[in-house]
């Protein structure tokens, strides 16, 4: 909960990476928030001070889970609309603000979320999604302590950066510091 909001208000693509785990792990205990409290939140708490706070969060995503029927797959619609948001900044630095930095940037990764496209079920979802997407999989093979081949890394690493960057500038577009056509 904490975690949570320090990083919507500090990085977004952090932001949308944790909400996934969240999700995730919210499904992984069949939407039961005793067992979500006891097994997964307490053993995290410093002291019970937080308990109540982290219950009414935790209660309150997996009702707005359930009410958008996110029980196998899927993001909750304030995940949905950051996702928005990014793909609209991620237009508009490529095509209105002709943000060159980030048309390297994101030329270099494209070729990798097209491969990784092909290799996933995400047919039908754009760059921007992809790129979370693929890095939520190294996340979770990290996490599962898979090894990652160098290839993969170096395709991770391009798109990692390219989101880093758009990460930068949907915070600064938030609190009024981008300019689009200063580039």
């Amino acid at each position: 909960m904490f975690i949570a909001r320090k990083k919507l208000q500090e990085n977004i693509a952090e932001y949308i990476l944790y909400m996934y785990q969240i999700e995730d792990v919210i499904r992984s205990f069949n939407f039961d928030l005793e067992r979500i409290m006891e097994e997964y939140v307490a053993p995290q708490l410093p002291d019970q001070s937080f308990h109540s706070q982290y219950r009414q969060w935790y209660g309150d995503l997996i009702q707005q889970m359930k009410s958008q029927k996110l029980g196998e797959k899927g993001h909750l619609y304030l995940i949905q609309e950051v996702m928005i948001e990014l793909s609209f900044l991620h237009n508009t630095l490529l095509n209105m603000a002709n943000d060159e930095k980030y048309k390297t940037l994101y030329n270099t990764a494209i070729e990798h979320i097209e491969a990784f496209r092909e290799k996933s079920n995400l047919k039908d979802k754009n760059h921007i999604e992809i790129m979370f997407h693929a890095l939520y999989m190294k996340l979770l093979l990290k996490l599962q302590q898979k090894e990652i081949s160098a290839e993969s890394e170096a395709a991770f690493d391009a798109m990692r950066i390219c989101v880093a960057y758009l990460s930068r500038a949907y915070h600064q577009m938030k609190n009024g510091e981008l300019t689009f056509f200063n580039n």
